[in-house]
């Protein structure tokens, strides 16, 4: 293997190449986890170990490990990214001791290969491979016409909400903002302590989902430069939309899956959940053994500008091989599997606490039949997601150091809790915040 490039060559090139479609060359050194050791060569299984926090992994794995004796898989359940994960897992890249695969949400991965913490897998993921998986999500896991990771599952946007609570109150299920505004509105009225749904303040990714389903683009990768536009007119809709909604308090304010949410659920004071399809396994987890909620849970499609459908996503989840592992070819063999295969997503969906909705469009069937939607009355809630994804608006790029940018709006967002300042004020935090981490890295980018 070629020796690694300083790091603030590294960063340069690796920001040029994202942008010009040349990363490969820039990243192969740094990136690059030399010789693989190939199962069974020693006559005893490679030993693989595993990063994640997805629901129904463990179960995944231990499924992996029955079925492959050639290669042998230690998980660790670590905390989800933003809760402590990335954190875990850049600390375990610098120290040269992290496992030799992770999960890295979409928004991460551009970051992750920008500081050449992941392998370019581009030789072990043939076209036959890629075609397997939904457009959308093939193109968020290719940089620079290189495959960095292999993607899990794609995160359409979602509105889950309590029929019963919407029935009272004589609300229909909005297909517009507006419509969402009024709803929320007749729900207060109705029932003083309800509210339709969550800001969140601890989660910019919630609010970026909603900039991306309008249209807006944060990040454009040029032929020398990045342009970042987090203040464009489709996203200060959607800031201006979202700081009335907290200011006439026609949402709870509570931070993201927390005890307070949860608990705001299960007392009917929160009556919906704007979050995508992963999202059904969470409410079903968190709120099955409450009463009153098997049944009168339902999802609908987002709501949207115009009526039309259109979805940003929210989240999922990609598998990475992380630089200095020797065993990527086993690494990729695990991936495709969990990725890729009935098993995998059977063993994943059939723990009860994952409603996945598979990159590999192949599997929406085995999904679809594995997942219980007794919590949802019996709802067929997988071709709902199949229609939102459909509508997962093209051409959104994360980029490269979304740690950064997500770290700024998260601390800003945390004033529009208390008043004192506003989504417009975090997002002209986090732009420059963003231009100032690309100068630090070396990066070209412009307003």
């Amino acid at each position: 293997m070629r020796s690694p490039l300083s790091s603030r060559r590294r960063a340069l090139r690796a920001g040029a190449a994202i942008a010009a479609a040349t990363l490969c060359g820039s990243l192969l050194a740094a990136c690059g986890g030399g010789q693989d050791d190939a199962p069974g060569a020693d006559g005893k299984p490679v030993a693989l170990t595993f990063w994640g926090w997805a629901k129904g992994t463990r179960e995944a794995v231990a499924d992996f490990n029955a079925s492959h004796p050639g290669i042998r898989v230690t998980f660790e359940e670590i905390p989800s990214g933003n809760a402590g994960g990335y954190a875990k897992i850049t600390n375990a890249v610098k120290a040269g001791n992290a496992p030799d695969v992770f999960n890295i949400e979409y928004p991460q991965l551009p970051d992750f290969v920008s500081q050449g913490a992941v392998q370019d897998i581009s030789a072990l993921v043939d076209d036959s491979l890629k075609g397997k998986y939904l457009p959308q999500a093939a193109e968020l896991t290719s940089l620079g016409g290189r495959t960095w990771a292999l993607p899990l599952d794609v995160a359409p946007q979602t509105f889950f909400y309590r029929k019963d609570l919407f029935a009272k109150a004589g609300i229909t299920v909005p297909r517009t903002w507006d419509e969402f505004r009024d709803a929320a509105k007749k729900l207060k009225t109705a029932q003083p302590k309800s509210r339709i749904a969550t800001f969140f303040p601890d989660d910019p990714t919630t609010f970026e989902a909603m900039a991306w389903q309008n249209g807006a683009r944060w990040f454009t990768a040029g032929d020398d430069a990045w342009k970042v536009n987090l203040k464009s007119p489709e996203t200060a809709e959607a800031a201006d939309y979202w700081q009335k909604m907290v200011d006439d308090d026609l949402v709870q304010v509570q931070p993201s899956f927390s005890q307070q949410w949860t608990a705001s659920l299960q007392k009917g004071e929160t009556a919906g959940y704007l979050g995508a399809s992963w999202g059904a396994g969470v409410l079903k987890a968190n709120l099955t053994s409450a009463p009153g909620m098997d049944g009168n849970w339902a999802v609908a499609p987002i709501p949207t500008w115009d009526g039309q459908p259109a979805s940003g996503m929210l989240g999922g989840t990609t598998f990475a091989v992380s630089k200095d592992s020797k065993k990527a070819e086993a690494a990729v063999e695990f991936a495709t599997w969990a990725t890729t295969t009935p098993e995998g997503m059977k063993a994943r969906i059939d723990s009860g606490t994952s409603s996945s909705y598979p990159a590999a469009t192949a599997l929406l069937p085995v999904a679809k039949k594995a997942f219980d939607t007794k919590f949802y009355g019996g709802q067929d809630i997988y071709s709902l997601y199949a229609r939102a994804a459909r509508s997962i608006r093209p051409g959104w790029t994360w980029g490269p150091a979304m740690g950064v940018t997500n770290g700024s709006l998260k601390d800003s967002f945390g004033k529009v809790a208390g008043k004192t300042g506003t989504i417009q004020d975090a997002l002209t935090t986090a732009q420059q915040a963003t231009l100032d981490e690309f100068n630090n890295r070396g990066l070209k980018a412009a307003p």
